[in-house]
């Protein structure tokens, strides 16, 4: 099969539907497909994918649910989706959240092969782009043949705006990676506890939360540390002033961390938190911490609550209430027998999201629509 694999982010910046698209490639070449990716980019070092199409190389950075999407938006990229499509022939071009502008938007529109779309967002209060934009997209609609979503969350979303049939099948991850035997990061192995925190520093990851519960669990445990791991969303400069301002010890900013190197950081912490305010569609993060092993304390939003069961691979929490925050990492971090417990469910539960199966899972997928569509042309 020749399947193209559409995303309308920024190839140069790392994000989650281009981790989603890059591991789906990686697994559908294994298989024996033929797979080409096509997404804007906007430095040239990040076009070095064997399989990689740029189509539009000037990107900018919007606002989008809480963090920032950086999206293509020329409006000449028509007739190289065209042309594109009538060198390659693809068999099935899979588009990732579909209207979001503007680069899958023209495969919608020139694409004659079988067309597959996943939603991976979700957004408690709804979706602006979809609300304004369903004069335009209605008459679309039909030209999409199979509708994918990540989660119950992002099912809810896409359905209030678009009813229609749609399969649930969920993000996956690399399960072995994160489940290797690797060495924890020596500077941080003096016995204390260690509380991990993974993800870009921005208003909707809810470090504050974390920092003011951790400020209040540092008087009742002081054998217990912070490790901040990711980039600066904008939140670091304010969180680096509580923290002065608080008098905080044993908090840890590493910046960007290379992803080689995560399953390290889940091995060295006694607990992952995750203090999401919302707008999460899947729980990624869980499951990798799950994977290495790594007990779990996060917010209770959805997406996450899809992912994990409270109080069997972690806690969920009331999010935006530090005080339930700080009792709920105090109630794992005194419990030895709870962490052993719960790291033991996550590892077993985070196997059915492994790449291989989510993979397998959406090449079935694509032998079923195609099959219905090929009914459906044979009917008299």
């Amino acid at each position: 099969m020749k399947i193209a694999l559409v995303s309308p982010y920024d190839w140069a910046v790392p994000g989650g539907v281009n981790r989603h698209v890059t591991h789906l490639a990686g697994h559908f070449v294994q298989a024996g497909h033929t797979v080409r990716i096509i997404a804007p980019s906007s430095q040239r070092w990040s076009h070095d994918c064997d399989y990689l199409t740029v189509i539009g190389e000037s990107t900018f950075g919007l606002p989008a649910s809480g963090s920032v999407a950086n999206l293509c938006l020329s409006f000449n990229l028509g007739p190289r989706v065209k042309r594109l499509l009538a060198r390659e022939g693809f068999d099935l071009v899979h588009l990732h959240e579909p209207f979001v502008p503007i680069l899958p938007f023209q495969f919608i529109r020139y694409s004659a092969a079988t067309n597959i779309a996943t939603f991976h967002a979700t957004r408690e209060g709804g979706s602006r782009l979809y609300a304004y934009s369903r004069f335009i997209i209605n008459p679309w609609w039909h030209r999409i043949h199979g509708r994918i979503v990540v989660s119950r969350a992002a099912l809810r979303m896409i359905g209030r705006y678009f009813p229609d049939r749609y399969s649930i099948i969920p993000n996956g991850i690399d399960y072995g990676f994160f489940a290797a035997e690797v060495p924890p990061i020596p500077r941080f192995m003096d016995n204390k506890r260690n509380i991990l925190f993974l993800g870009r520093q921005e208003k909707r990851k809810g470090l504050p939360y974390l920092l003011s519960a951790y400020a209040s669990l540092k008087r009742e445990m002081p054998n217990t540390r912070l490790i901040v791991v990711g980039p600066d969303g904008g939140m670091r400069a304010a969180c680096q002033r509580y923290i002065a301002r608080h008098q905080l010890q044993d908090v840890h900013f590493t910046g960007f961390v290379p992803y080689e190197d995560l399953p390290r950081y889940y091995k060295t912490a006694d607990l992952f938190c995750a203090p999401n305010t919302g707008q999460e569609s899947f729980g990624i993060v869980l499951l990798e911490a799950m994977a290495a092993g790594t007990p779990i304390v996060a917010s209770r939003v959805e997406g996450f609550c899809d992912v994990l069961g409270d109080g069997v691979q972690g806690l969920l929490v009331e999010p935006r209430n530090s005080e339930a925050l700080k009792d709920g990492l105090k109630a794992v971090l005194s419990d030895a027998a709870t962490r052993e417990r719960m790291a033991l469910a996550g590892a077993q539960h985070a196997q059915q999201y492994s790449w291989d199966r989510v993979s397998a899972q959406i090449l079935d997928y694509y032998e079923a629509t195609m099959a219905a569509r090929c009914g459906e042309s044979a009917a008299p």
